[in-house]
């Protein structure tokens, strides 16, 4: 059974999706935040219908938004929320892009909502419960070999730059197959089974706070390229489906 907060994040989600639909493949204008990342009007608003839906339902609570900053996070209990995870591709009409809640209880992650209204998927889970793709409940697979394994790649750019990227290029040889599904999807096909594991870089929080409980839920482990727990700081993951999560990391360390 559903917490209330969890009805809440699921509202809001709905919600959101409501204004992404309207705008989508409408020509946003677009401007670009300090950090050069795009922003367009179905960011901001999506992301007030979002925040006006958690608040009205638990007004106490801190609400970390991407649009909208950071708000009592002195709180107990902290939304973390991306309206839109991949505006870049919003903007180019690619459906690769999705929404992003999360609850975050005394400094742990506990509750995950990711949206993908035009791509048509919705994942969610609690701790402690399963997860759940489009209403049926999913878990990561049991594969066990690297050899065997399937691995998804997103964000690379700063991996390249770093000590680590001729060690990816053994990674690469040595497991089943690569892709770089990227952004939402390929969290989803980890916890639903399809792959055994994601490699990221470049990264904050907001990406991927809700996925980190999803995946977890689904029966997978969720940290950062050096093993740490996911935190409000982390910029890098390694997602994988629990079974080769430490030879992943181990071929990765420089």
């Amino acid at each position: 059974m559903a917490s209330k907060e969890l009805e809440a994040a699921l509202a809001a989600a709905r919600a959101a999706s409501e204004v992404i639909r309207a705008h989508y493949r409408k020509s946003p204008g677009v401007r670009f935040k300090t950090d050069a990342s795009p922003v367009t009007e179905a960011d901001l608003r999506s992301e007030e219908v979002i925040r006006a839906t958690l608040s009205e339902r638990f007004p106490g609570y801190g609400f970390y938004g991407e649009e909208t900053g950071q708000h009592a996070m002195g709180a107990e209990n902290v939304w973390l929320v991306d309206p839109i995870d991949g505006t870049k591709a919003f903007v180019r009409e690619i459906p690769f892009f999705s929404t992003q809640i999360a609850l975050m209880r005394a400094g742990g992650l506990v509750l995950g909502v990711s949206s993908a209204p035009v791509y048509g998927e919705l994942a969610w889970a609690e701790e402690g419960g399963g997860a759940y793709l489009n209403d049926r409940p999913i878990r990561v697979s049991g594969v066990t070999a690297l050899a065997a394994a399937a691995i998804s790649t997103g964000n690379l750019k700063s991996l390249a730059a770093s000590p680590r990227w001729q060690r990816f290029g053994g990674l690469v040889g040595a497991v089943g197959y690569v892709r770089g599904y990227g952004d939402f999807l390929h969290y989803h096909l980890l916890a639903r089974g399809a792959l055994e594991a994601v490699i990221e870089s470049n990264v904050n929080i907001l990406d991927i706070a809700a996925l980190t409980v999803i995946v977890r839920a689904a029966g997978g482990t969720f940290t950062d390229l050096e093993g740490r727990a996911v935190g409000l700081a982390t910029t890098s993951v390694l997602a994988s489906n629990g079974h080769v999560h430490e030879a992943v990391l181990a071929a990765l360390t420089p």
